[in-house]
């Protein structure tokens, strides 16, 4: 695989392939009820400064003007919007897949080490790098990133975001206590670190800041009222935090903060909550938290993978949907198994068998594409395939490997509807089915080519 870097935004392109996306939220209905399923097969994607041109079958022929452009041709292959991940930390690649602890313990004896790294520049530079290359070598252009406390980390994301024009929210983590030395700051120091991260960041481009408080215990209450000024303070600004991941974690906020009703409500008395607040994971919250999540127009990330990985229960998405709640999807690594969407479905799917809903692909496409957008309020920029959005797209093989060819085989010869064939696509599926990583219209992503090499300066840290 190859990841480049920028191209001139000003080049043409055509993609040719069969295109799936949504116009409509397919909700829990059956696939066969669903609406707002997209699906065009054998269509033309002209792309031209980043953004979509024109789609049109490729019956029709190449639009007028467009005849010289070459076109890519990928007959019989997906191509969908990219994916959005809505909550994922940079730093945690470090520690995905360690073993045996539930949040609390798994912070301290995996996380916290390893983001302490990341105060060294160089590493934060090297450790941006390798993210972003990882979730373009998954299928995703888009996501809602933690760095660590460290202002060279947001930086780092940044940079390398906005050499490759993609939709990047992220934003120096807040932490001033419960944290070992070097992953604490200070409430006039984070105010200022995020004042000139929005000041030279935010807007540019792509780049979208977020406040980022890490989660309640880690911040004073003097640092969550900065944090809910600066939200105030800055329009168009992200909130981005964890709330009622754990039980344990929902116990400990309630001895930290006794005048608080509950665990979102520490959040939403300095005013952190609104239509850009994201709250990752969202599992044991009340009727009365919901009822706040959909008053503020806030939204939950839901971590399937993280969440059964480290035990911290099954988010009741079926419940958050009838209620009216904006729910995206994420892979929350490392606390996740896998930056590949497609698997993270796949987990969502069985954690919602477990509480007797069906999770059709339908909608956990939607939501990982069209709905994420539309609940960041970027859904005029990106998440559909259609003239004057942003041609962040991805291109997939429906089955690599002997059984997933064999059931995708059935799947075409036996007349099973398209739903059939996207769920097994789906469920079978991983970052091997991917072909190409269009962002902004820049291929980021090829397979089957090697990719560059990245120092590994990241570990000059660990011990020998």
């Amino acid at each position: 695989m190859t990841q480049t870097g920028s191209q001139p935004t000003s080049a043409r392109s055509i993609l040719r392939g069969d295109l799936l996306d949504f116009t409509a939220d397919p909700g829990f209905a059956s696939p066969d009820q669903a609406q707002g399923v997209r699906w065009r097969p054998d269509h033309l994607v002209c792309i031209e400064g980043g953004k979509i041109e024109a789609v049109v079958p490729a019956t029709a022929g190449v639009p007028f003007g467009w005849e010289s452009v070459a076109v890519d041709d990928q007959r019989g292959r997906l191509i969908l919007p990219g994916f959005i991940d809505t909550h994922v930390h940079c730093p945690q690649l470090d520690v995905i897949a360690s073993f045996g602890t539930e949040l609390l313990d798994w912070l301290n004896t995996y996380t916290f080490p390893a983001e302490r790294r990341y105060a060294d520049p160089e590493v934060s530079r090297v450790g941006a790098q390798r993210f972003l290359r990882a979730l373009w070598a998954h299928g995703t252009t888009s996501a809602v990133v933690f760095p660590t406390v460290h202002k060279v980390s947001a930086e780092a994301l940044f940079e390398v975001g906005h050499a490759h024009n993609m939709r990047l929210i992220t934003g120096k983590v807040l932490m001033d206590r419960h944290a070992p030395d070097g992953l604490r700051d200070d409430v006039a120091g984070a105010e200022r670190d995020c004042i000139d991260l929005i000041d030279r960041w935010h807007g540019v481009g792509r780049q979208s800041f977020a406040v980022t408080v890490r989660f309640a215990p880690t911040s004073t209450p003097e640092q969550l009222a900065m944090a809910g000024r600066l939200c105030q303070t800055y329009a168009g600004t992200y909130m981005q935090t964890h709330v009622a991941e754990n039980r344990d974690e929902v116990a400990w906020v309630a001895k930290l903060f006794p005048d608080a009703r509950s665990y979102l409500d520490v959040y939403d008395q300095d005013g952190l909550l609104g239509p850009r607040a994201v709250l990752a994971h969202g599992i044991w919250l009340d009727e009365t938290d919901r009822a706040v999540i959909k008053e503020r127009g806030a939204q939950i990330s839901h971590c399937p993978s993280s969440n059964l990985f480290l035990g911290s229960g099954l988010f009741n998405w079926a419940q958050a949907q009838q209620e009216g709640l904006n729910v995206s999807l994420s892979s929350d690594v490392g606390g996740g198994t896998s930056l590949s969407m497609l698997r993270n479905m796949g987990d969502a799917y069985k954690i919602q068998a477990l509480q007797g809903t069906k999770l059709t692909a339908w909608k956990a496409l939607h939501t990982a594409t069209t709905g994420a957008a539309q609940a960041l309020g970027l859904g005029d920029e990106m998440g559909l395939i259609e003239p004057g959005h942003m041609a962040d797209l991805t291109v997939w093989d429906w089955a690599r490997g002997a059984v997933a060819e064999h059931r995708d085989a059935v799947c075409r010869h036996t007349g099973g509807q398209l739903h059939e064939r996207v769920f097994v696509w789906m469920t079978l599926g991983d970052e091997r089915n991917l072909v190409q990583t269009l962002v902004g219209g820049q291929k980021v992503f090829q397979s089957g080519t090697p990719s560059d090499p990245i120092p590994n300066s990241t570990f000059k840290h660990l011990p020998a």
